[in-house]
């Protein structure tokens, strides 16, 4: 029988690239759909998670745990604090968006770099990075760019171009042990940032998919 994984997006431009990894990478499970694209519409416009949000978003994840979800793989890196929340209220895996490639990433070097295109989100994954790295014992470090417009030109449907201004600020990571595209988004440009990085460039969604099958088939 197969496991039924939900995904929660908070914006239609992250779920391409999951259900492509959840295809190559784990296609005996059934990676189920769950999008509210107002969550990341207000999550735009504040630097913080209101509390309204916060608890928006945990009752999607309740939601989502009725759909009778063997785990929750959450694809939008602005909602960590909530996803918290989530993980201590539901009795199946719920994971971040992130914190598979951070792991990886401090596995690879001291100096980190994140390409991020959401600003909100810079924050609250600059906390999560630290808090990986606290829990590893290692003193990485990282930097942050966010490509400005790259975002903007995704949802109008021009990948090309948001690819190709994601890597030309890879280049402001040059000085770096390994680059992390930052959102499941921002990992359409993969290829883009590889062909002209030297260093190792890491996404999430193909992180992601590895923790949570290793987290469902151990149990």
């Amino acid at each position: 029988m197969p496991h039924n994984i939900v995904l929660l997006h908070a914006t239609p431009v992250a779920m391409q690239p999951i259900n492509a990894a959840m295809s190559a990478l784990w296609p005996q499970a059934t990676g189920i759909n769950l999008l509210d694209e107002g969550l990341s519409l207000e999550r735009a416009k504040s630097k913080t998670l209101s509390e309204p949000l916060f608890e928006r978003f945990v009752r999607f994840g309740i939601y989502a745990s009725d759909m009778g979800a063997d785990g929750i793989l959450a694809t939008c890196s602005a909602f960590g604090e909530a996803l918290e929340r989530l993980n201590t209220l539901l009795p199946i895996p719920v994971l971040k968006p992130n914190d598979a490639m951070f792991s990886q990433a401090i596995k690879c070097g001291q100096r980190i770099g994140m390409l991020a295109t959401f600003a909100p989100a810079i924050g609250g994954m600059e906390q999560e990075f630290r808090d990986m790295a606290a829990k590893m014992n290692s003193r990485a470090t990282l930097t942050t760019v966010c490509a400005e417009g790259a975002m903007e030109h995704l949802r109008q449907g021009d990948a090309q171009t948001h690819n190709e201004i994601v890597a030309r600020y890879a280049g402001k990571l040059a000085d770096c042990d390994v680059i992390m595209l930052a959102h499941f988004s921002t990992s359409r440009a993969l290829e883009a940032v590889g062909a002209v990085s030297p260093i190792p460039v890491l996404a999430a969604p193909q992180a992601a998919v590895m923790e949570m099958k290793a987290l469902i088939t151990a149990q």
